[in-house]
């Protein structure tokens, strides 16, 4: 027998944070729009609704669990926004101005098929 070098399993797609939900004249923090990498319609952002955000920051100290230098704030997929598959999130802290642009795994669980 002999072993095979396969990649690992990846659980999660990639998603780019683009801004707070918003009206003509303010905006609401605690709702923020995140568009998923192959998601391009409102019928394949419903494949997503219900599933887990992580957005990941690096710390100076050891704020992350287990002394790690990385932190996660967790969301969740609300609904969908338009029609061309941007998702509503909200997460469990809000996220701050400067994570607009970043990047958020989008994870692949918990599974409703």
């Amino acid at each position: 027998m002999t072993k095979q070098h396969t990649q690992p399993v990846r659980l999660y797609l990639p998603g780019a944070i683009l801004g707070y939900k918003r009206g003509l004249r303010n905006q609401y923090n605690h709702t923020s729009l995140i568009k998923i990498k192959g998601c391009d319609s409102k019928e394949d952002a419903q494949f997503y609704l219900g599933k887990r955000i992580a957005y990941i920051t690096k710390s100076s100290k050891g704020g992350g669990k287990n002394g790690s230098k990385f932190r996660v704030n967790w969301g969740k997929v609300c609904r969908s926004h338009g029609s061309n598959g941007v998702v509503r999130c909200k997460f469990a802290r809000d996220l701050d101005p400067q994570s607009i642009g970043g990047r958020v795994r989008v994870m692949l669980y918990p599974s409703r098929v």
